[in-house]
């Protein structure tokens, strides 16, 4: 059964999730008429609170945080690593590409969910593809939204932070120590993970907004400042990097298939762990308290330039200017290849330093992968009994430190997978709405200024 599910997973899991989320995107980039490039400083504008309010749970600058705190994540760090090993530097570049596209794709998804919210059964306000579909598309629908749900509550248990930052934990400081890595250990380890988590999680959206909104800026300033002073003690090898990055990425003597193969690597790694199209993003956009629906689509638009434009590109330079990342065979683990950049690129102090933001990456992510689970459990049992999937994610955070990794993460994948399929079926069908909303806004600003 484990094969079975790792085999499913590959297949849709590569060209068929690499077409859809990444077609898609260049589909919307160009039918939103290159809004990212167009419009960024407006979305940063978009982040100001001007006191104008709907009904929602959470302001739009909560709403980017705690999206972003559900994207950075294990993927930012160990899946830079494996694109590096994968594709070489040229990934990089296509990473930057799927970030652009992505932005597209997230800018229809933030202006939808706030376009077509809906309300749960004890008459909450609420948004997501499930509300988009039922109350965007028709209630004739809501199989397709069902299907959403179903696969949500799967996709975002987070087995895979899990069982990495056990891992972690036990690589770096209890084997170093001379403790034996037993089922035992890793159980105390994913109890006391699940304790942590729990704390934030049982507060509810409001809650993990308060803190996603505190600890994001934090993590991604202070990842910055350990990349840059790699790279400033690694300072004359900086234009190197780039160099490769971007002539690696359109390498023509090792023929078109190749290329083909670099851009599928590291596009594909980016839309995995920005989720532009998935849905999970539109889920917290969708509780915002924004008024304007384009105003969202604009804020959405800054996860993708912060989760696989900044942070992956973070990675990939201390990892170019220290690491050697060129490795064979098989099980090739990308933290490991991570922590020995590090503790190249800052001796001593490197591959601990790089834990910590392992674990304030891992634990951001856990934080938000709870509202998701719990709003597509909400929407199939009723919002009364959705909030006990809160205890089942719990317990799954302790299992998912015991198993074995390969089946599990194949499971989550493949409904990672299932979940886009109605995402950017909706965001299609849907397009049209958003881009007029785009045009009404560019056109009642136009006027504004000119009075």
């Amino acid at each position: 059964m484990a094969e079975i599910i790792v085999s499913i997973s590959d297949f849709v899991c590569g060209m068929p999730l690499f077409l859809l989320l990444i077609g898609g995107g260049l589909f919307f980039f160009f039918y939103s008429g290159f809004t990212p490039f167009r419009f960024y400083g407006k979305a940063i504008a978009s982040l100001k609170d001007n006191g104008e309010k709907v009904e929602g749970q959470i302001s739009s600058f909560e709403a980017l945080t705690s999206a972003i705190a559900a994207t950075v994540g294990m993927g930012n760090i160990a899946g830079v690593a494996i694109a590096l090993t994968m594709g070489g530097p040229g990934a990089i570049f296509w990473m930057w590409v799927s970030a652009v596209v992505g932005m597209s794709t997230k800018f229809f998804e933030g202006t939808l969910a706030v376009m077509f919210k809906g309300k749960d059964d004890l008459g909450h306000v609420q948004g997501g593809p499930m509300y988009m579909i039922t109350e965007g598309i028709g209630k004739k629908w809501k199989p397709m939204a069902v299907f959403f749900s179903i696969f949500g509550m799967i996709g975002t248990f987070c087995i895979m932070q899990a069982n990495q930052l056990t891992e972690a934990f036990t690589t770096v400081f209890t084997t170093p120590a001379g403790i034996e890595n037993t089922i035992e250990l890793r159980f105390i380890i994913g109890l006391i993970i699940a304790a942590i988590v729990a704390v934030v999680v049982l507060g509810g959206i409001e809650r993990i907004a308060k803190i996603s909104s505190k600890i994001v800026p934090f993590m991604v300033g202070s990842y910055f400042l350990l990349v840059f002073y790699i790279i400033v003690t690694n300072i004359t090898k900086v234009p190197g990097v780039f160099y490769d990055i971007v002539t690696q990425a359109f390498n023509f003597e090792a023929g078109f298939g190749a290329i083909v193969g670099i851009a599928i690597i590291g596009a594909r790694r980016a839309a995995l762990v920005n989720e532009a199209g998935v849905g999970t993003a539109s889920m917290m956009h969708g509780a915002s308290k924004n008024p304007v629906p384009v105003k969202e689509g604009f804020v959405a638009m800054i996860g993708p330039s912060i989760d696989s434009g900044l942070v992956c590109t973070l990675t990939a330079i201390a990892i170019l200017l220290t690491g050697n990342y060129q490795v064979a065979g098989e099980g090739v683990k990308g933290l490991e290849i991570a922590i020995g950049a590090f503790e190249a690129g800052i001796p001593g102090w490197g591959g601990y330093l790089l834990m910590f933001m392992v674990l304030i990456f891992a634990f951001s992510t856990m934080f938000s992968y709870s509202y998701y689970g719990v709003k597509c459990a909400s929407y199939l049992i009723g919002a009364k009994y959705g909030k006990y999937y809160n205890y089942i994610y719990l317990i799954m955070i302790v299992v998912a430190a015991m198993i074995p990794l390969k089946a599990a993460v194949g499971l989550i994948d493949l409904a990672y997978a299932l979940m886009a399929i109605p995402t950017m079926l909706t965001l299609f069908i849907l397009a049209p709405k958003a881009k007029a909303a785009l045009n009404e806004f560019l056109a009642k600003e136009k006027a504004a200024k000119g009075n």
